[in-house]
Parts: C-alpha cells; structure tokens; sequence
C-alpha cells in the first residue's frame, strides 16, 4: 500500500483498499496469533504506518501530485511549512489510530476463526 497509494490508487477509494487488508490481517491475526489479538492488530498497524510514511516522504512530490486533497489540508495544519516532517509526525499517529481499528478487528475475528491446532513434538 505504501507505494500503492504514492503511484495507482486514488485518495477516493483508498479506504476500500484498507478495508480489505484490514479483514485480511485480522483474519490471519486470529488464525496464527498466541492470545492477545487486539495487541497484535495495534503492533501490525503502527509498524506498517512506519514504512507507509518512509515511502511518502521519500516519494513526496509524486504523493503530493496525486493527493491534491492531503496538500489543501497540510496547509491548514501546523507545520505547513514543513509538509514533509508534519508527515513523519501524522503518519504514526494514524498508524496508532488505524492500528486500533485493527485491534478490534482481530478480536472480533479471533471470534469467528477456528485456529489452528499445534501438534505437540
């Protein structure tokens, strides 16, 4: 998604895309995780938001030309005169925020998913 987002997929249906991965990572949180499947989706988000704003900062312009949207907001935010360190802070914060949503996610799926059974050795 980190470069997904920066060249193909339009800010529009971007959270259709997310939506999906978040049902996916839930599904294989609760399929393959020891317990703690709310600690589990959280950790997940925050590290992807990680290489998520690595990729947008480092591919600015090509995100900016394609996020009109994120550029009009940025310059109602404090540092806009610094898009890309308001980045660095924001990106993290929503991966906090989306990684909550993921927690819940996977603990409603841990609910639904049969795990997996370990064979003793």
């Amino acid at each position: 998604m980190a470069i997904a987002t920066v060249y193909w997929i339009p800010e529009n249906i971007e959270w259709i895309f997310w939506l999906v991965i978040f049902i996916i990572c839930a599904y294989l949180i609760a399929k393959d995780a020891p317990g703690r499947y709310f600690l589990h989706g959280l950790l997940v988000s925050i590290v992807n938001s990680i290489w998520i704003t690595i990729a947008h900062i480092m591919l600015y312009t090509t995100y900016v030309a394609n996020h009109p949207s994120w550029l009009a907001m940025n310059a109602r935010m404090p540092l806009a005169e610094h898009p890309k360190r308001m980045m660095a802070i924001t990106g993290p914060c929503i991966g906090v925020i989306s990684g909550l949503i993921l927690g819940v996610f996977a603990v409603i799926a841990s609910k639904m998913v049969k795990r997996r059974t370990q064979v003793a050795p």
